[in-house]
């Protein structure tokens, strides 16, 4: 390809509307010259954020596509897979930020994958609920088939259980419950996921679990006769699973079966399934029919929520939940006690242990009873850690919650669960700041002392952070002994 001049890639960037022809006097002046360099071009316009480095990319290259797909303009690409590339988009009308998935040129002339793409899109635009990554438009642009749909900031389960290596119970039945919620959902509208995989789960910075690709899905109303074909087509496991069941490719105790695997992940930490990319592996039925007992690998799970899993995952349909509104159902007491006591569940045992446990439980508190009580708002569970070790060493017993909302819920209580309050924002945001700014209104929690830790680079939570007395900001970065004389300073505690 020939080399471009500055003026080429200049005009091309006006003509695609990439910028803003009101810009381009200043932009000029700063350059001194339109004589100036194709570097210095390209470096003038991304500090002045004219344009993202990804656009510049395919300027300079000279590319005239893959700037826009549908409504929005991409700004840099944010993830791939072999079928397809995954942008991180803005909305022309409305500004929203907005995910883009297309699919690889090399696949648009297969008609089966071409049809398995769409339909991952059609049957995103049926379901609206907040379990399920919202899709908000599907066509082509070009050859191009592309996806636009809602931009999840998080990772997926998979990532998220790899990072943290294991759950709190609490933080686990929040995740499994959205799931549950969702797939209830899905299936009341006619459709099953047909590919449920810790992959397949995007969990937000705030927690909200949210189901993806739909490509496999089945609806119960078939229209056409490429529909069918397609719709008949299954993953390498569940299609091993179903033969080894005899039934249906189609049959919804199938998404129980492998939304019993995800709930497994989630609460022990680890996969049922031996991890293998080889295709005979995950086809040998063996695979599911050998699964380790979820009660040996998380002992310390209680029986009635291990008995919920379990039966999802037996290998006869028959023996598992029918259908996924029973699971729902049979987690509801379990969840209900869970939100009586946020901290634990206690699993059964044998009346020896439960002796002893009462025992230890009783001194436990007679040690800790005079300790001063802090509870921490905190996502990360690196920093939740640190928190947690730093303040115990400093003599208090440290409650943790990933949830603002909650946190501010159980100082509603009488007595009150802790002497302050302390919010991270840093992944929370502005749900934090809210949280922060309950306090001071309200009769009974305006006594309650709190600490809303925010990063350099958070000025708007600082500004909208309403502080007294009782309620102080505190930027990183810090020391931690800053922090402790905040603590003390507000709660009035001397440890």
């Amino acid at each position: 390809m020939q080399d471009l001049t500055t003026e080429e890639v200049a005009t091309t960037a006006l003509e695609l509307g990439l910028i803003d022809a009101a810009e381009m006097p200043g932009l000029w002046r700063e350059l001194g010259s339109h004589d100036a360099s194709l570097e210095q071009f390209g470096s003038a316009c991304v500090r002045r954020e004219l344009l993202t480095g990804f656009q510049w990319e395919r300027l300079r290259n000279g590319y005239r596509n893959g700037f826009f797909y549908g409504r929005t303009k991409v700004l840099y690409q944010a993830g791939a897979g072999s079928f397809a590339r995954v942008y991180r988009a803005i909305a022309q009308d409305n500004q929203e930020i907005l995910a883009v998935k297309v699919l690889r040129k090399r696949f648009s002339a297969d008609e089966i994958k071409g049809e398995l793409f769409l339909r991952e899109g059609r049957m995103g635009l049926m379901l609206r609920h907040p379990g399920i990554v919202r899709i908000e438009e599907v066509g082509k642009e070009g050859v191009s088939s592309f996806i636009t749909m809602e931009f999840v900031e998080g990772q997926t389960l998979r990532e998220l259980v790899k990072i943290r290596k294991g759950l709190d119970l609490t933080c686990a039945l929040d995740l499994a419950v959205q799931l549950i919620d969702a797939l209830v959902y899905a299936h009341g509208e006619g459709v099953t996921h047909r590919d449920l995989k810790a992959s397949n789960v995007l969990v937000s910075s705030k927690g909200q679990a949210k189901l993806v690709d739909f490509g496999l899905a089945s609806f119960s109303e078939t229209k056409s006769k490429k529909t069918d074909e397609i719709g008949k087509l299954r993953t390498v496991e569940y299609a091993a699973l179903e033969a080894a069941g005899g039934v249906r490719g189609d049959d919804v105790r199938s998404d129980v079966f492998f939304l019993g695997a995800l709930l497994y992940l989630i609460f022990s930490g680890r996969s049922p399934f031996s991890e293998s990319r080889d295709r005979e592996v995950r086809a040998d039925p063996k695979r599911y029919a050998e699964i380790e007992p979820l009660g040996r690998v998380a002992p310390h799970l209680p029986r009635d929520l291990v008995d919920v899993v379990n039966k999802m995952l037996s290998l006869k349909p028959k023996r598992r939940f029918q259908t996924v509104l029973e699971v729902q159902e049979a987690l509801k007491p379990i969840q209900l006690r869970c939100a009586e006591d946020d901290s634990t569940i206690t699993p059964d045992l044998p009346e020896k242990k439960k002796v002893r446990q009462v025992l230890s439980t009783k001194d436990a508190e007679l040690k800790t009873s005079d300790k001063p009580r802090i509870m921490v708002v905190e996502v990360s569970g690196k920093s939740q850690d640190s928190l947690r070790q730093f303040f115990s060493k400093q003599g208090f017993r440290v409650l943790v919650t990933e949830n603002p909302k909650r946190a501010l819920t159980r100082f509603e209580s009488v007595p009150a669960p802790a002497d302050i309050l302390l919010l991270s924002s840093q992944v929370l945001g502005h749900d934090a700041v809210t949280v922060f700014n309950a306090l001071a209104p309200d009769p009974y929690l305006k006594k309650i002392p709190a600490l809303l830790i925010t990063s350099a680079r958070q000025s708007e939570i600082v500004e909208e952070a309403v502080e007294d007395d009782l309620r102080q900001v505190v930027t990183m970065p810090f020391k931690a002994s800053e922090l402790l004389q905040k603590v003390k300073t507000l709660t009035g505690v001397t440890v």
